[in-house]
Order: C-alpha cells, then structure tokens, then sequence
C-alpha cells in the first residue's frame, strides 16, 4: 500500500486561490503591474492587495512603485524565494495525485 500523502505539506500561503493564481501569473512573466494582475485574477482592487502584501511580506513577491506620466506603477515579480516555494508546492500536488492514484490501484 502506498503511502498517504500529507496535506500539511501544502504551502498555507499559496493554498489561496487568488494567491495561487497571483503566483501562476508572475511565474509565467518577468513581471506584471497591478492591472494586469487584477485583469488575470478577476479580483477587486482591494482584495488582490491584500492577497499580493501577505505575498510580499512572505517574501515571495518583490514590489516597485514608480510614476509614469504622473500616474504611480505598482509592479510585482516573484522573487527567488517565491519562486522556490511555488516550484515546491506544484511538487507537492503532483505528490498527492500519484499518492492518491498510487492508494486506487
């Protein structure tokens, strides 16, 4: 019998669903202001900021802010460790499909 897989072993953090499609988006570009990444997530301006400041201070996402054309640009890039953490929890799904397929057969 194969071993269960461990749902702790997921990453809280990215578990969200507005968290985990933030971080699908940014793993996929180099970097994206915040209006692309509300078009992607479909989230309201509020909701997408509170999801990408627990992704900042986790340390997963980088934020610059600057003026173009006196209008402020907020973008986001994942960071290294962002990056880790994102490859790691699609390693952990995929571990708990093959587990869970591995206990039906």
């Amino acid at each position: 019998m194969a071993e269960a897989f461990d749902y702790r072993e997921l990453d809280e953090l990215i578990h969200s669903r507005i968290r985990l499609a933030i971080m699908a988006v940014l793993i996929s570009v180099d970097e994206a202001e915040f209006t692309f990444l509300r078009e992607k997530t479909q989230a309201t301006d509020g909701n997408l900021s509170v999801h990408l400041k627990k992704l900042e201070d986790a340390g997963y996402v980088t934020v610059t802010k600057q003026f173009v054309a006196k209008k402020p640009v907020t973008r986001y890039k994942l960071s290294r460790k962002g990056r880790k953490a994102f490859e790691q929890y699609l390693d952990s799904l995929e571990s708990m499909i093959k587990k869970t397929r591995a206990t039906k057969a």
